[in-house]
């Protein structure tokens, strides 16, 4: 039997579900953001994961209405799941979602969740929420199954369809409709899991193994800082090695790898085992805005430059390049430590919403025309609009010309350095 699709939260990893299931057949796109909707209405798209073009004549309702979601017999949940201050799992989004879609819920429904949790959580935690606003019994009267997702904002090589999609359900007759419809528009295919526990496990150890890498790459930069060595070069060379594996150091953002790892130390620790290595990586991310700050500071006073009477451009606000997203940006903490030491900080960012930058972390953007002379550029974030501007627009927003760059990413020529800019990279 087809089944009626309907996508509760549409934002970097809804919306393309919703678009790809449209291609099949008419789909309801639920969203408790009025704006998005009237925007998506509009054929816009603020996270730029879709064209207007392909908005355009698509089979999907954009709405904001429950009701509206009496039309579908398959939902498909996919809100975030933040961290709250203390990096303790928020499961308010999806809660709410669930409370929602629970009362529209009808006999033979099957609610699928693609939000990143902790392990138990979708059987532990939505399923009574489902049932009690529903007043139906999981595995009599509606199903539920997990399939995390594995959007990748801003990559246009691996989207929703050409990514193997990890199934699962809460019995084998739900397994087996959750698979056949998402085969249906993942040319890929499908993973079954054994389990919702063992789908929903899969999901987080992706990301924390990501999180691990990249802090072992993060402490490597910092010790081979002090040895007055190029991390890049010592990467270059161990990667000639077949079983290396290629990470590189940097900032940790976005709303995955810096976020997931924390559901696991929470399920971890619920069970009574206290991880080690897991916690200490987020430290280690966590810690480096400060320790590229620290370097900035430094190369500043050995230069000559006074602290009080410099001013550092930051280029890039985004959790990483070529997209719009602001979530968890670790860039902040770049420019909240300089400040601190009471530098002039400018930030400039095409791609960010001017807006959501004041409401988030109460920053007015500098555009690119009123960048003031600065004695250091931090090139934090490497959209394509940087790097096509080159090294010639760079060492125009250095005063005289001259001073220093701070490369996060490692993505500029050293070669061809101008002349009287000293050049740093993580």
């Amino acid at each position: 039997m087809k089944r009626k699709i309907s996508v509760i939260g549409l934002g970097y990893v809804g919306l393309p579900v919703a678009v790809a299931f449209a291609k099949l057949g008419q789909v309801i796109g639920f969203d408790i953001n009025k704006q998005r909707i009237a925007e998506l209405n509009e054929s816009y798209d603020r996270t730029q994961e879709i064209t207007a073009e392909e908005l355009q004549n698509l089979a999907v309702i954009f709405t904001s209405e429950a009701k509206q979601l009496q039309q579908a017999d398959f939902h498909i949940i996919s809100v975030p799941t933040p961290v709250d201050v203390n990096n303790q799992p928020n499961l308010l989004p999806v809660l709410k979602a669930s409370k929602t879609v629970g009362t529209q819920l009808k006999i033979n429904d099957i609610v699928v969740y693609e939000s990143t949790v902790y392990p138990g959580a979708t059987e532990e935690v939505c399923i009574p929420v489902l049932e009690q606003q529903s007043g139906l019994v999981c595995g009599i009267d509606f199903s539920v199954g997990y399939s995390p997702e594995r959007i990748n904002p801003g990559d246009k090589q691996h989207n929703f369809t050409n990514i193997i999609k990890v199934v699962s359900g809460f019995d084998d007759k739900t397994l087996e409709i959750v698979a056949n419809t998402y085969k249906s528009v993942v040319t890929a295919g499908v993973h079954y899991a054994p389990s919702i526990k063992i789908a929903e496990a899969a999901k987080i150890i992706e990301n924390t193994q990501r999180d691990i890498n990249i802090a072992f790459m993060n402490e490597l930069a910092v010790i081979f800082d002090r040895m007055n060595i190029d991390t890049a070069d010592v990467l270059e060379a161990a990667n000639t090695k077949w079983n290396f594996l290629n990470f590189k150091p940097g900032l940790v953002g976005g709303h995955c790898i810096g976020i997931d790892p924390y559901y696991l130390v929470h399920k971890a620790k619920q069970l009574g085992h206290t991880p080690k290595i897991i916690p200490a990586a987020r430290t280690i991310n966590d810690d480096m805005g400060e320790f590229i700050a620290h370097k900035i500071l430094e190369h500043l006073q050995n230069n000559g430059y006074l602290i009080p009477e410099s001013t550092v451009t930051i280029l890039g606000l985004a959790f990483k390049e070529n997209v719009p997203d602001l979530r968890n940006t670790r860039i902040i903490d770049i420019a909240n430590s300089l400040k601190q030491h009471g530098i002039t900080v400018q930030i400039h960012d095409p791609l960010v919403d001017v807006q959501e930058v004041m409401s988030e972390y109460k920053i007015s953007l500098n555009s690119k025309q009123n960048l003031q002379k600065a004695q250091c550029i931090v090139l934090a974030v490497p959209h394509e609009e940087f790097l096509q501007a080159g090294w010639q627009w760079l060492q125009s927003l250095l005063a005289n010309g001259c001073g220093i760059v701070i490369d996060i990413k490692g993505v500029l020529s050293r070669n061809n350095t101008p002349k009287n800019i000293i050049l740093w990279r993580l």
